[in-house]
């Protein structure tokens, strides 16, 4: 069973919320640069001192949205059935967080695009892939039951969080709002590729390029 969370904790994550969405905010009206802690806070209503309780700077706390994002991806990851494989659990966790909450994916598509302007975000969100791609690597290893330094699971986590990286950019590069639905068909098309596997005959053996669905589906 699933405990929730007590008050105390509610508050905490209330208060990591509130600061979160008020740095995207200032960020995405008045650009990054323009942003200070100070402003930050204030735009939340929270005291400056409690800010640093939560976020190192304002680049962190910005990128929050997508970290939050890649937290949520994980938990549900782990949550999905020892029936499935790495890929389909992979794909069906993806999946859940898309139809979750379209705000929330309003604001993921939001930190991307301010991520791709403001080079000084980049560093910040390195920092966050790499933790990211860790955590996941370490669920991998727990669902198929190898050590954590095993090969398998970091190549696979590195390979899953490249192939999203790709849709990513896919939505960034159309110029429009990516709904659910098709953001869920180029999930697929990346996990798919993944699962009928990378090493592939030259073209000039007749090997065709693509990779079939159903290799996650089944």
């Amino acid at each position: 069973m699933t405990t929730l969370p007590g008050r105390r904790e509610r508050k905490k994550q209330a208060t990591r919320a509130a600061l979160k969405e008020a740095a995207l905010r200032l960020a995405i009206r008045d650009g990054v640069e323009n942003v200070t802690v100070e402003r930050i806070a204030d735009e939340a209503d929270i005291a400056l001192r409690t800010f640093f309780n939560y976020f190192s700077s304002k680049e962190e706390a910005v990128v929050a949205t997508v970290s939050s994002a890649a937290e949520a991806l994980i938990a549900e990851f782990r949550a999905r059935p020892r029936t499935e494989s790495v890929l389909r659990a992979f794909r069906e966790a993806v999946l859940v967080i898309l139809n979750e909450s379209d705000a929330a994916n309003r604001d993921y598509l939001a930190v991307v695009r301010l991520i791709h302007r403001t080079p000084s975000l980049v560093p910040q969100q390195l920092a966050m892939l790499a933790a990211q791609e860790k955590a996941l690597a370490s669920a991998i290893a727990e669902r198929v039951d190898v050590p954590e330094d095993s090969v398998y699971p970091m190549v696979c986590a590195a390979a899953v969080h490249a192939a999203l990286r790709i849709v990513v950019n896919q939505w960034l590069e159309a110029g429009r709002e990516p709904s659910a639905e098709v953001l869920g068909r180029q999930v697929d098309l990346v996990i798919a590729e993944l699962a009928a596997g990378l090493d592939r005959p030259c073209s000039g053996d007749g090997a065709g390029g693509g990779a079939d669905v159903e290799a996650v589906h089944g």
